[in-house]
């Protein structure tokens, strides 16, 4: 059996072996045909070409049946995928409407959800206002006591003036102590709808739950601990930590401070304590330092509070401005038609 290299088109004795490819180039081997090699000669690996003789020979032609095909080497092409009919072109008769659509949210809106949940800047200012009013008040009422039981050593007061001067001084202590539960609540309503808004601003879930939050602003002793880092956590996530990490710290010792001193007085003030008159005196002047510490520790916080506030929580602190080719923010501005170098000369470098 005889095969015919298509590519280098030598003839192959492969005897009684159907081959494929071509032992020399690789390329594709013709079917076999019948016809034999010349007897005494072995010609399995003798290459057969066709000898030239002039530039217009023709390449040896191909039994019938047979024709040249170009195989690039490798595995064979991928069959052919059958062309799906997609079917006719689709027209309408308006501008269709299933687009992208670019939805801003206004602003208003955004601002309400923002303060929604929680009381509003104004009347939380008022609520500090007031409080401060009443610390003072009461702080003022202990020192005209203190006064007054000095004068007594000495002087017989009237039971009018004297009444006038306890019930006074323990009904202003019983209004100042509610606006301070009062404002407590207003703070830390605050404090969680800002934190709130904060968060939903990044786009993040709150890292506290809300009874937490609560918890930690309310309750006595444990809100030393907690309320400053709630605060810090909030000016973190506004970026605003560094600008607001002075005013914190000194609230936060100004209010210990008061806390400490608050529980001293109070505890002086026991009957089983204060059995003399000068006992009474030295307690009534505490109570008033006490109430003055409070109403400083009242007004720093206030200064904390206007810090946030200065900044909507719905607005970015930094913003970014187009800087043109002179360095200055803002669109490049316009050519001057006034030449700003000497005629003749080439501008500076």
């Amino acid at each position: 059996m005889i095969q015919v290299c298509s590519r280098c088109g030598t003839r192959w004795n492969v005897r009684d072996r159907q081959r494929s490819w071509c032992p020399r180039c690789n390329g594709t081997l013709l079917a076999p045909t019948a016809s034999a090699p010349a007897a005494g000669t072995d010609q399995r690996w003798a290459p057969q070409h066709t000898p030239l003789s002039g530039p217009a020979q023709t390449p040896p032609r191909l039994p019938a049946g047979y024709r040249w095909i170009a195989v690039r080497p490798g595995s064979g092409p991928p069959p052919r995928r059958r062309r799906v009919t997609l079917g006719p072109t689709p027209r309408y008769t308006a501008i269709p409407r299933w687009g992208l659509q670019d939805y801003v949210e206004p602003v208003g809106e955004a601002a309400g959800v923002a303060t929604a949940a929680g009381p509003s800047p104004r009347f939380v200012r008022i609520a500090i206002l007031v409080t401060m009013i009443l610390f003072g008040l009461a702080a003022l009422a202990h020192i005209v006591r203190y006064v007054l039981l000095l004068i007594n050593r000495s002087v017989l007061l009237a039971p009018a003036l004297a009444f006038a001067a306890t019930w006074g001084t323990v009904l202003l202590s019983v209004l100042a102590m509610f606006a301070m539960f009062f404002v407590q609540c207003a703070l830390a309503s605050w404090l969680v709808a800002r934190r709130a808004a904060a968060f939903a601003r990044i786009e993040q879930p709150e890292t506290r739950a809300k009874w937490e939050l609560y918890c930690g602003c309310l309750i006595p002793v444990a809100n030393l601990f907690f309320a400053p880092v709630f605060v810090m956590e909030l000016a973190r996530i506004e970026a605003r930590e560094r600008e607001l990490r002075g005013p914190v710290v000194v609230w936060w010792c100004a209010w210990v401070a008061s806390f400490l001193l608050s529980m001293f007085a109070a505890v002086t003030a026991l009957p089983f304590i204060a059995r003399d008159t000068q006992s009474a005196a030295d307690n009534t002047l505490l109570t008033a330092v006490a109430y003055l510490l409070a109403l400083a520790a009242l007004l720093l916080f206030r200064r904390v509070f206007l810090g946030f506030e200065s900044t909507p929580v719905d607005k970015p602190v930094k913003r970014w401005l187009v800087v043109g080719e002179t360095g200055s923010p803002g669109p490049v501005a316009e050519e001057s038609a006034i030449p700003v170098e000497a005629e003749r000369r080439d501008p500076a470098a």
